[in-house]
């Protein structure tokens, strides 16, 4: 009885200081396109494994930044899908992988991109805290509104677009990723 009562208190303890800690929520794997995201791995080395990321994955390798999204960070990434890209207007894609195109290339890329780890509650609580929208300023310069749909962040991009996060706080050792179903775009 008294082994159970310990037991039963030292797993209560366990969970509580799981719960709480960085280290203890950086355990936690997310499935993403059919594989799992492990948090002990990189933004690259995590997305190159997501069927769902295969258009993202080689737009990134296309613009030159793998070295950059392998570093330390740590870096928020609101990732577009294959389905966000196939949203653009035919050929987009094919034009902008080319070599020719790669500052756009970039500009867009980077535009998905907020420095620091910016989980799903603390935009929820960036959005609360002004009034129901929060400005993220990205790596590229422009700037992301995130706001509330319900329970879902939605992030409006600087030409109107709108885009969902549909899978939330996927876990990396060098920032978090927020799949997205829209491919957004800046100025």
């Amino acid at each position: 009885m008294k082994k159970t009562l310990f037991s039963l208190a030292f797993v209560a303890l366990f969970s509580a200081a799981a719960t709480t800690t960085v280290s203890a929520q950086a355990t936690k794997t997310v499935m993403v396109g059919g594989a799992p995201m492990y948090p002990t791995k990189n933004i690259v080395e995590n997305a190159v494994n997501s069927k769902d990321h295969t258009t993202l994955v080689a737009a990134v390798k296309a613009a030159g930044l793998v070295e950059t999204l392998q570093s330390a960070g740590p870096f928020t990434v609101f990732a577009p899908t294959n389905e966000a890209f196939n949203k653009l207007p035919a050929g987009t894609v094919e034009t902008l992988v080319k070599p020719e195109n790669k500052a756009t290339l970039t500009k867009i890329l980077t535009y998905h991109v907020v420095s620091g780890r910016m989980t799903s509650a603390d935009l929820a609580k960036a959005i609360k805290a002004g009034k129901g929208s929060a400005t993220l300023k990205t790596v590229q310069g422009g700037t992301l509104t995130a706001m509330m749909k319900g329970k879902a962040i939605e992030l409006k991009d600087e030409k109107g677009g709108v885009s969902t996060v549909t899978i939330a706080d996927v876990l990396q050792s060098n920032g978090v990723i927020h799949v997205v179903n829209t491919v957004l775009m800046p100025k």
